[in-house]
């Protein structure tokens, strides 16, 4: 987006040579082949840009603590998964948003927004990796607000440990070592010392939590929490501990979070960066032009069950439409140049949110395709697409 450095990079600092060793250098930080595809190329952001995500984010969550919605959000927490202990704001908040062209030039446009984690170690080592292999220049910055890497990894650590000792405080996932994510669980342990447990692998002793390490129980205090419930549903796991139990247990990313700021949220907020978006069990009558919307269920796991131009018959066979939602559709404007054509992306702003603070943008996480999504299987067998970083002027 930013044509010099774009013809630069283009130009003078890719090879395939350059590419070989960022994988190369990202296995061996994290100890294996990482899940996803990277892109060939990290993007380069205006920084007016990235400042107007993160304050048109600070807007929306504002208006998640008002009412109606922070009673209409309490309601749709599953009974079982309701946890005791919700601080008054989520730690962990992430907003994605895909760019479209306007009278006004581009702008971004929100497709979702979550009050849950995802790769904030990773993502702080795939920005360097990038900047390794292909020397980018120093100057350009790795972090909004041009925060550092040294206070970056310093308020991480803060927000997940709170002032526990490491061996204290877990990451909990399902099936851990399975997960394509693994590669942040290995940098996260890198940075931070706490271990990665499987939910299932969790002991319990009254309303104490342990994991075993070397033979002994490790008291758990604090718990980084990575657990989807969709997936723990879709897989059929059951936590060794009761959820609505009251647990000697802290949460770095309370559980509510997950629902209360989720696709759940996107009806309710009220910014021109929001596209249209309608609960499906609320509407009046199905839309002419589906092909301008999308279906998506309220909770899902990397993109599952989403339908870009859906059928009228998909609608109706939805089985609780309690749980979908319809959005207008975006089309995002390709703002990337390639070796094989324009390329579009999503550019997810990650915050933290100390309690008794105000949210700040810490990182990004971009993803780039030529598909009607961003997900793997919409760019299968397609070069200079994938997971990437983005460097800010």
């Amino acid at each position: 987006m930013i044509p010099d450095l774009r013809r630069e990079y283009n130009g003078r600092q890719f090879s395939p040579q350059n590419y070989s060793s960022l994988l190369e250098a990202l296995e061996r930080r994290t100890g294996a082949p990482v899940g996803f595809r990277h892109n060939e190329t990290p993007v380069f952001l205006p920084a007016p840009l990235v400042e107007t995500m993160t304050a048109a984010t600070v807007e929306m969550l504002s208006q998640t603590l008002e009412e109606p919605y922070h009673t209409a959000s309490s309601a749709i927490i599953p009974a079982e998964y309701w946890v005791p202990g919700e601080p008054g704001n989520p730690l962990f908040v992430q907003a994605d948003f895909g760019l479209v062209e306007t009278a006004d030039g581009i702008q971004p446009r929100l497709v979702e927004i979550q009050g849950f984690p995802s790769l904030y170690a990773y993502q702080a080592v795939l920005s360097s990796e990038y900047s390794s292999a292909y020397g980018i220049d120093p100057e350009l910055d790795r972090f909004p607000g041009k925060l550092g890497e040294a206070e970056y990894f310093r308020l991480l650590g803060e927000a997940i440990l709170a002032g526990h000792s490491p061996e204290n405080v877990v990451l909990l996932d399902i099936f851990p070592d399975r997960q394509k994510t693994r590669c942040d669980f290995v940098v996260t342990q890198q940075i931070t010392g706490i271990p990665t447990v499987c939910v299932t692998k969790v002991i319990v002793d009254g309303t104490k939590l342990f994991y075993e390490s070397d033979g002994r129980r490790v008291p758990i205090h604090r718990i980084y929490n990575r657990c989807i419930v969709d997936e723990l549903e879709r897989l059929g796991v059951k936590a060794p501990f009761d959820w609505n139990a009251p647990l000697d247990v802290e949460w770095a990313g309370h559980p509510n979070w997950y629902f209360r700021l989720s696709k759940f949220t996107l009806p309710f907020l009220r910014h021109p960066f929001v596209p249209r978006s309608l609960f499906l069990d609320r509407l009046q009558a199905i839309p002419e032009d589906l092909e301008n919307w999308v279906l998506k269920p309220l909770y899902s796991f990397a993109g599952t069950g989403v339908s870009v131009g859906p059928t009228r018959q998909q609608i109706e066979s939805v089985a609780e439409p309690a749980k979908w939602i319809l959005q207008e559709r975006i089309r995002w404007q390709p703002v990337i140049e390639t070796p094989h054509g324009m390329t579009q992306m999503e550019i997810r702003v990650m915050m933290i949110w100390p309690d008794g603070g105000p949210p700040r943008p810490v990182n990004t996480i971009i993803r780039t395709g030529r598909g009607k999504m961003m997900g793997v299987d919409y760019n299968k067998g397609l070069e200079w697409v994938g997971a990437s970083a983005a460097f800010i002027r």
